[in-house]
């Protein structure tokens, strides 16, 4: 049986905008710092649904090729985008990986990101953080939203850790983290205690203080991989077993 549009799946919807606008960056027709298409004109043109479209901008947002400001619209990020190594991510993505794997490996590299960050940082990307961290109280009330802001505030950390080869690691964990958690984050239970935490870490980055900026990264990743278990559904051993083994990990942290 033919598989029709509405059958396709949302992965390959959301790659169909993200090929559109590679194809639109590399053709010169959207150049960094223009504002995309409208998201009516854009979905007629691709063929597709509204929500699908937010899906792929979501995609790409998170990739850090588009910049949403809020209640301004969707922008091309200033910068080369980096479309080619986003494919890579997307492979990483679909793998498929366990939850309690996905925050083991955050723990291990983003608190040693964050005191790098805290060291090594700029001016530019003390901006940058505070931009996203701005936008995430902005976004409190839109789960999808935030969460975009959330994956552009670590990867700015990684960034500002002067360490690119962790940087392009941590690419392929965040992206795969996105697609996971775009599925559940409207479930999320308190977003500004969250962006209070994110706020925190940009503080101890901004004023140099790598220990603290390491701890606080810690301390945010095990608060979110037990509130990220409520969000997950229980009902496969599986997944019942990753959310116990995470709260463990929590406690024993404590």
């Amino acid at each position: 049986m033919l598989q029709t549009k509405q059958d396709t799946p949302d992965t390959y919807r959301a790659m169909q905008v993200v090929n559109h606008v590679r194809s639109l960056i590399e053709n010169g027709t959207l150049q960094p710092g223009d504002k995309i298409p409208p998201e009516r004109e854009l979905a007629r043109s691709l063929k597709i649904s509204r929500a699908s479209l937010r899906t792929g901008i979501g995609y790409l947002a998170a990739m850090g090729v588009m910049k949403i400001r809020h209640g301004v619209g969707t922008f091309v990020a200033d910068g080369p985008p980096d479309l080619g190594k986003a494919s890579l991510s997307f492979m990483g993505a679909l793998h498929g990986f366990q939850s309690w794997q996905m925050f083991e490996a955050r723990i291990l590299l983003e608190s040693n990101l964050a005191a790098l960050a805290a060291e090594r940082g700029k001016e530019e990307h003390h901006a940058a953080l505070a931009e996203e961290v701005a936008e995430m109280f902005a976004a409190v009330r839109s789960p999808s939203d935030y969460l975009i802001h959330d994956v552009l505030f670590h990867r700015i950390v990684a960034q500002a850790s002067g360490n690119p080869i962790l940087a392009a690691i941590m690419e392929t964990v965040t992206s795969s983290m996105y697609d996971k958690r775009r599925k559940t984050v409207e479930h999320a239970i308190d977003l500004h205690e969250s962006a209070e935490m994110h706020r925190a870490i940009y503080r101890a980055i901004r004023a140099h203080d790598a220990e603290e900026a390491r701890r606080l990264m810690e301390k945010h990743l095990l608060m979110a991989q037990t509130a990220q278990g409520m969000e997950r559904p229980t009902g496969r051993k599986a997944s019942a077993r990753a959310a116990k083994d995470g709260r463990a990990r929590a406690k024993a942290a404590d």
